[in-house]
């Protein structure tokens, strides 16, 4: 049995829209043991891919801030 290929969310948000559907139906305890772990393993690749967004725009600021992270002053 071969895995199937990874499916790039179009974007962050879609990402953890998927994740939050997903762990919802996790929680829900409905899932059969196969489609809960094809669910885990699809959760833990959409974490990964929203893990990496966020240090991919973490390291921009850091270009644009020249390096030196500021303090968020909130409003």
């Amino acid at each position: 049995m071969t895995k199937a290929p990874f499916k790039t969310p179009a974007s962050y948000e879609s990402a953890m829209e998927e994740l939050e559907q997903l762990t919802g139906l996790i929680e829900s305890g409905q899932l059969p043991l196969e489609q809960l772990l094809a669910g885990y393993e699809r959760g833990a690749e959409l974490l990964k891919f929203c893990r990496d967004k966020l240090q991919a725009v973490e390291e921009q600021i850091k270009v644009l801030d020249a390096g030196v992270l500021k303090p968020w002053a909130g409003e």
